[in-house]
């Protein structure tokens, strides 16, 4: 059995605090640029638009079509590469044949996965040749699965919640001049963000995680929860436990964030949450979907660059 690590659900701590910072926070997009590059290897027509559904549960979801077979509901995965399959995908699939499993670290802990090289994967006018699917137990309510940004090449990819497209473009396109370059570092595969969290007077900066199979606003990793004194300074909802995609559980605190910065836009009342036991075992925060769907985004893959404008729903403060 082949052994290493890759990403489903939590960025494991193995993956480390490595990288720098690219941009200033309130940098302004740079002007388009219609530079040719090299072919891709998948097949497509630009600019592409994809349509999406974004959950009740904040999961984005985009119908696609595994070796031009049925169609698979899979959800865009920002902290995953490849694709994985749920099991009781898999079991509906009886020509999907695995080569051999790797131990997997998911947030729960390390797993094994079944892997299958070598699959052609179509989200709308696009297709993306050669990829690996995985086996994992579980996915986002109502989905097949998941897929990561890789699927788009290095091209740029324009989350437009209000319209639910995804938009593909081999250049920044001229609505980027309206959006804001957060500060970005890219680890591992990973998008990392810095976000502020406000406390009374007192912003904290820090770094997190980019991950929209977290459906909450944030979690807090473990130094920076007692740091920031989340224990006493923020009110207990309730604890619950967080099920990652091997169904490993781990306990959540559950709280309310007064506020939280990010790409120049202050979101006031995110929900939030913290590990309450085993403290030093969870090294990374996250931004989760329901902070993710507040702003439209533009991933820049080429150029490891994420340019984010508040929708007008957050301007409200909804």
């Amino acid at each position: 059995m082949t052994r290493f690590c890759l990403c489903f659900a939590l960025a494991a701590a193995s993956l480390g605090a490595t990288g720098c910072a690219t941009r200033s926070a309130l940098e302004r997009a740079p002007a388009v640029s219609a530079a040719p590059h090299a072919a891709a290897p998948e097949t497509l027509e630009i600019p592409l638009d994809i349509p999406f559904v974004l959950t009740d549960k904040n999961n984005l979801v985009v119908e696609a079509a595994l070796d031009d077979g049925a169609t698979l509901r899979l959800m865009l995965h920002t902290a995953a590469s490849d694709v994985s399959l749920t099991e009781a995908a898999v079991r509906a699939l009886p020509a999907l044949r695995f080569a051999d499993a790797a131990e997997i670290e998911s947030w729960g802990g390390p797993s094994d996965a079944r892997y299958s090289p070598g699959h052609r994967l179509r989200l709308g006018g696009l297709v993306r040749e050669k990829v690996t699917v995985w086996e994992v137990k579980d996915s986002g309510d109502g989905t097949d699965g998941k897929f990561g940004l890789d699927a788009f090449g290095d091209r740029v990819v324009v989350v437009d919640f209000d319209r639910g497209r995804l938009r593909v473009y081999d250049a920044l396109p001229a609505e980027a001049a309206d959006y804001v370059a957060l500060t970005v570092e890219r680890t591992n595969g990973d998008w990392y963000v810095e976000a502020g969290c406000v406390i009374g007077e007192t912003t904290y900066p820090h770094r997190f995680l980019l991950h929209s199979g977290y459906s909450g606003g944030v979690l807090l990793d473990d130094a920076f929860a007692a740091e920031i004194g989340a224990k006493d300074a923020l009110p207990v909802v309730k604890d619950t436990f967080l099920t990652d995609s091997f169904g490993n559980k781990i306990a959540v605190r559950n709280t309310v964030l007064p506020a939280l910065t990010l790409g120049g836009a202050r979101l006031s009342n995110v929900p939030a949450g913290f590990f309450p036991g085993n403290l030093g075992n969870q090294r990374i925060s996250v931004i989760g979907g329901e902070a993710i769907k507040r702003f439209d985004l533009i991933f820049d893959l080429r150029h490891d660059r994420i340019y984010a404008k508040p929708r007008a729903a957050t301007a409200k403060g909804l």
